[in-house]
């Protein structure tokens, strides 16, 4: 498939379409000023960028939403040209909780609908306004899940038009073949958004999702921020690789570029998360060059099966994905 930077969209099952690189707007709340969320938004869609990935969880929709709302105003972009992927939070997976939830996302960001909506995690927290519920130790207040019953409430939001295509996150295979063997399964997942870079290449998940007809779409595809309190330091930051960067003098090209490079020639979706100007603009221009077959190999050769993003915080929650193998 040839891709570039004005056309590179890929099919989804159920007749959509995603770009295939996104502009990710992940961000701690107090480690960012008002404001830079919505001005990185419009320079991402000013530098060619077509798919916005967001959530509800971020607190920051209403800029992505006000960002999107001034360029379509300008005449940059339709709406039908941006793609807005928002996430449905573990607190709201009871069924009745699910089209309230997508329905405030759509109030927070004034649009009618949004293109994607995802299950974030597999794992339901007690419901209610507080997004990260813990009793007074400290425990983790978790919640039954019922994951086929959150989906069809979802299932009934597209139907309403709400929302084009219906994904999930963090699922791992046994989990996306509880909603795939659903008794009157409607609409399948069209993507799973999940952790991949080289190294951690995903290699069984991806084949299993491509069987499906699943897109994956890769968070934290540079390897991610080194905050301790969430993230296993343990693996080297995957920038400082020396095949990456000496591929990178090979093509002009930084490491990060490389990277993004290596994950949307498998046909993984990318969505690296910057509010840095330079860097926004600097991780779209992986358009112009191709790696070869052997260079593909090579940087697949550096996975080391090693997450960044654990959540070990959660590992005794009855839906935690990540014990299984894939």
């Amino acid at each position: 498939m040839l891709l570039s930077a004005a056309d590179h969209r890929l099919p989804l099952s159920d007749g959509n379409s995603i770009p295939i690189i996104g502009l990710g707007t992940f961000s701690e709340p107090q480690a960012t000023y008002n404001g830079l969320c919505a001005t990185s938004v419009k320079i991402a869609i000013d530098a060619g960028y077509r798919h916005i990935d967001g959530a509800y969880l971020y607190k920051n929709e209403h800029e992505v939403g006000e960002a999107i709302r001034e360029k379509i105003a300008e005449g940059k972009v339709r709406r039908e040209d941006v793609f807005y992927c928002g996430k449905l939070w573990a607190t709201n997976l009871d069924p009745e909780m699910v089209r309230p939830a997508l329905e405030r996302t759509l109030k927070v960001l004034k649009l009618d609908y949004v293109n994607l909506y995802i299950i974030e995690i597999p794992m339901a927290f007690k419901p209610g306004d507080e997004a990260y519920p813990r009793d007074e130790n400290g425990k983790w207040l978790y919640h039954k899940t019922n994951l086929c019953a959150t989906w069809e409430a979802l299932e009934a939001c597209k139907d309403a038009g709400l929302v084009k295509s219906l994904g999930v996150s963090n699922f791992n295979r046994r989990q996306l073949e509880l909603i795939l063997n659903k008794p009157g399964l409607k609409h399948k997942p069209v993507s799973n958004q999940v952790e991949c870079h080289p190294y951690f290449t995903q290699p069984k998940l991806l084949k299993f999702c491509q069987q499906h007809d699943i897109v994956i779409i890769a968070y934290s595809p540079l390897g991610t921020a080194r905050n301790p309190t969430w993230v296993n330091t343990s693996s080297p930051p995957l920038l400082e690789d020396a095949l990456l960067n000496s591929l990178g003098k090979k093509y002009k090209k930084t490491a990060a570029q490389i990277a993004l490079r290596f994950n949307i020639q498998r046909g993984v979706v990318v969505i690296p998360k910057s509010f840095n100007p330079a860097r926004i603009k600097e991780n779209f221009q992986i358009f112009d060059f191709r790696l070869t077959e052997d260079e593909m190999k090579d940087i697949e050769a550096l996975n080391k099966n090693v997450r960044y993003v654990e959540m070990l915080m959660w590992q005794d929650h009855p839906e935690y994905p990540f014990n299984d193998e894939y």
